[in-house]
């Protein structure tokens, strides 16, 4: 058995999810999983359809970028997922879709506003757009280079990556992570929604205020705080 079948399993099911939740179409996005005591990830092959992938598939990945395990190339973003997970090491897994509307605010190079209680019951933040990339950071290496843009972006806003768990890259499309690769998967979907939530607002009423202070605390602390509630025990 390989030492690394626990990730190749957990990257592969996550991957999975991506078309069932609607976050992908064709062979659009990835997911991976990281073990930091082996200091390795299991990420998508790039390019292949998810329906001809199988836990086998997934490739071993060092944090520097190095294909480790596997006979597949990985995918196009594996610099990218290395980058994080070499710097932010309570990451275990990271997901990038380009879903329709957390790639739309990408696009237009804007912050998602923290309109309602169902963003909040996530974060108390507006969901980040990281600015787009230099011409100097587009030529060298690209997908090297995106990881440091989104913690870049981070740095500028004074976030915290263990409390906001996603990014819109500007230009580009929306990066998640997680404890695990299953949450980051979950956050994906999470960020699609609420995308979809703030596109819609502004829709019915361009002017539509964001969520006040006392509502935000309310809803992350019900669910995150030390006293929450929400769920069973």
């Amino acid at each position: 058995m390989s030492q690394y079948e626990h990730i190749q399993k957990a990257a592969y099911e996550a991957n999975m999810e991506l078309p069932k939740l609607g976050l992908v179409i064709f062979t659009f996005g990835n997911v991976s999983a990281a073990d930091h005591t082996l200091g390795v990830f299991a990420i998508k092959p790039s390019g292949v359809p998810y329906e001809d992938l199988s836990p086998e598939k997934m490739v071993i990945v060092d944090f520097d970028g190095n294909t480790v395990e596997g006979t597949l190339r990985p995918s196009s973003d594996t610099k990218t997922h290395a980058v994080l997970y070499k710097n932010w090491p309570e990451v275990g897994g990271i997901c990038h879709t380009h879903s329709t509307y957390g790639t739309a605010w990408a696009q237009s190079q804007r912050d998602i506003p923290i309109f309602g209680t169902t963003h909040a019951d996530y974060n108390t933040f507006d969901i980040p757009c990281a600015p787009p990339m230099s011409d100097e950071y587009i030529q060298g290496n690209y997908e090297y280079q995106t990881g440091f843009q989104i913690m870049d972006a981070f740095t500028q806003k004074g976030l915290d990556y263990k409390e906001v768990e996603m990014v819109l890259v500007g230009n580009h499309a929306p990066f998640t992570w997680g404890k695990t690769a299953a949450k980051a998967v979950h956050n994906s979907a999470v960020l699609e929604a609420v995308a979809k939530m703030a596109y819609l607002t502004e829709q019915i009423n361009p002017q539509a205020p964001k969520l006040k202070e006392s509502l935000k605390r309310k809803h992350f602390e019900r669910k995150h705080g030390p006293d929450s509630y929400y769920g069973q025990a």
